[in-house]
């Protein structure tokens, strides 16, 4: 007569769930990561040493005294965005390049900024080489 019991119990432990909980974990924080926005105004700053201007960018330029110029034409503050408008066209493939001088007021940069996103316009802010 045979008194075993016939399951014996494996006292070992199976790693490969703890794993696949892991991987799961690692994955679901890789997707999540990935849609998080930051809440800033997007502008492609362009380097410092590069060239900015081409046939396809139209440049608005703001003095220190709060004049606004698209390509070198005088334009009132009231007419800017239609101007802007004008220039770029109706394919909108042109780029904003945003000239301020360095004593600019900040509201109106923000004023061409606003006009850009509203429009969805491409635009980059030149700075001055090193």
């Amino acid at each position: 007569m045979n008194l075993r019991g016939r399951n014996k119990v494996d006292p070992s432990f199976n790693m490969s769930s703890m794993t696949d909980i892991v991987f799961l974990l690692l994955i679901f924080f890789m997707l999540t990561s990935t849609l998080v926005t930051v809440s800033a105004i997007d502008v492609i700053l362009p380097k410092a040493g590069g060239k900015t201007e081409n046939s396809k960018s139209v440049a608005v330029t703001i003095t220190n005294n709060s004049l606004f110029y698209i390509n070198k034409s005088k334009v009132t503050s009231t007419d800017l965005e239609k101007e802007i408008l004008r220039e770029v066209g109706v394919d909108k493939k042109k780029t904003i390049v945003i000239r301020g001088d360095q004593d600019v007021p900040y509201k109106n940069v923000m004023k061409v900024i606003d006009i850009a996103n509203k429009n969805k316009l491409k635009m980059i802010l030149a700075v001055k080489g090193k």
